[in-house]
């Protein structure tokens, strides 16, 4: 009774932890994304309504373009434009939804989300040229100054695991060189020679080239949003200008390119402290994977089934975190019923890396492990779990599935579940897949990333909600939101079942 009463008093208090609310959770979240769109240039109607006129003059062909830009950053726009398909892809790119009826969606612009677009490979230029091409006005200056100052800095710094060592990665040397100055960012700097201290010029140089590892379909399942037939290029009202533009993206994407980067090695122990002061500095470290090009680790034999068909979102998701032929960590978010497991299986047979899965619960455990016999050509022996009730030995297993309390777990374990959190320590994962990632956030759960190295985190939910504010850490915990589908959209497609709703 008393070692009951002393465990439940510990839990309290982890418990009494999370609620806090802790100068951590402060400091994980760049000045930057704090900022708001301003608009108090703003006129009020006879009404008390704000009159956006004298800010949004209509262009000459508006009824052609689908979007309303407003000068507070909501974006409204037409589901029944021909353009509709083209322009859902890029909002939902950089831009939250709030909500999205039959008719008129609407979106808004927001710190985070503008981080998410540029750490998928959006340029600034990008998201201001197709917005003004979309839009029915000119977009306001106010909107334009939030997208400059909001993605001045992100997806400029990359965090790389390579060799079991941890690099900070930019194709930008006057960033690197810049963060250099900073005395922390310096104390955490590894060097191999005892007398380099003074040359702050030695970087290491690497060429690397970007090209999707998700191979574009011939269904066209990564085109446009499949939630309307109409196609858009027979329709004589709408402006060449939008399609050439998509065209160039679209060809920019797929074509395969060379990179140059410059990166310093950092010290391990000091990589918590790194990414706070990054943060700090605005230039939070994305976390990307050369898995393509990592002959360190070995690859697993793990392939999808022949059977394994992606559907139209499901592969849209995955060029989202393949798309310049590394692994990118984030979030994708997709409703219940929409097929997570297929993608997550399905990044894990990208990058052929051993593969960590978390979960909530010992019954998830279950479930994923029958997904991976279902999906993939793994064998039998090589998924191993590990929870209370079920122990599969996982030593040197591909694939380990276990749950966030058990690795979370502070208090004295088995002697075996001992040896096997040792070696879960030891390695050195390829992907780490967090089901249910709206849970992370909490303290107990956010000490499992610190527990484990993963290359590649993929976070895996349906609801990116938490009654907390604490939501907004996991773009920098896991990485941005890479993607979003719209339950809606699903639903009328026959991917899902229709919801009722009922008042009671």
């Amino acid at each position: 009774e008393k070692k009951k009463c002393k465990k439940r008093h510990c839990d309290e208090e982890e418990d009494n932890e999370d609620e806090a609310p802790g100068k951590e959770s402060q400091e994980a979240v760049p000045s930057a994304a704090g900022k708001q769109v301003e608009d108090s240039g703003t006129k009020l109607d006879e009404y008390g309504a704000k009159d956006y006129k004298h800010l949004m003059p209509l262009k000459a062909d508006h009824a052609s373009r689908p979007l309303w830009v407003a000068p507070d950053g909501h974006i409204f726009l037409e589901a029944f434009s021909p353009l509709y398909k083209y322009a859902q892809d890029f909002l939902v790119a950089i831009a939250e939804p709030v909500c999205r009826p039959a008719h008129i969606h609407e979106y808004k612009l927001t710190a985070y989300s503008l981080y998410a677009a540029v750490s998928v490979g959006l340029q600034t230029s990008d998201i201001i040229e197709y917005l003004q091409k979309l839009s029915k006005t000119g977009v306001p200056d106010g909107i334009i100054q939030f997208i400059k100052l909001c993605t001045v800095s992100y997806g400029k710094v990359k965090l790389v695991l390579k060799h079991n060592r941890y690099f900070v990665e930019s194709t930008f040397p006057d960033v690197i060189q810049q963060l250099l100055q900073d005395p922390v960012i310096k104390e955490c700097r590894l060097r191999m020679k005892a007398d380099a201290e003074d040359d702050e010029t030695e970087f290491l140089t690497e060429t690397f080239t970007s090209k999707s590892a998700i191979a574009k379909s011939k269904e066209g399942g990564f085109g446009p949003s499949t939630s309307q037939e109409t196609d858009a290029q027979n329709k004589p009202d709408v402006p060449a200008d939008l399609f050439e533009f998509y065209e160039q993206m679209d060809k920019d994407e797929e074509e395969e390119e060379e990179t140059q980067t410059v990166s310093v090695e950092v010290k391990q122990e000091m990589i918590e402290e790194l990414q706070k002061r990054c943060i700090h500095l605005d230039y939070p470290l994305l976390a990307e994977y050369d898995f393509r090009n990592d002959s360190v680790n070995p690859d697993i034999n793990i392939d999808l089934k022949p059977t394994a068909v992606l559907r139209p979102y499901q592969e849209k998701s995955l060029r989202k975190m393949f798309g310049n032929g590394r692994a990118r960590s984030g979030v994708i978010v997709l409703p219940c019923g929409a097929g997570k497991s297929l993608v997550g299986v399905t990044a894990a047979c990208t990058v052929r890396k051993r593969c960590l899965v978390l979960c909530n619960s010992a019954v998830s455990v279950e479930q994923w492990k029958a997904q991976f016999k279902m999906w993939s050509t793994i064998d039998d022996s090589q998924i191993c779990r590990f929870t209370s009730d079920a122990k599969d030995k996982p030593i040197g297993c591909s694939v380990a599935i276990s749950t966030y309390s058990m690795l979370g777990h502070t208090t004295k374990r088995s002697w075996e579940a001992e040896r096997v959190m040792e070696w879960l320590k030891s390695q050195e994962w390829g992907l780490m897949i967090l089901d249910e990632v709206h849970t992370i956030p909490a303290k107990m759960f956010r000490r499992v990333l610190t527990i484990v190295q993963a290359h590649c985190k993929l976070g895996l939910t349906a609801t990116l909600v938490r009654e907390d504010d604490k939501i907004v850490d996991l773009n920098f915990l896991i990485g941005p939101k890479l993607y979003e589908a719209n339950w809606m959209e699903l639903q009328n497609n026959g991917y899902i079942a229709k919801v009722q709703c009922a008042e009671v």
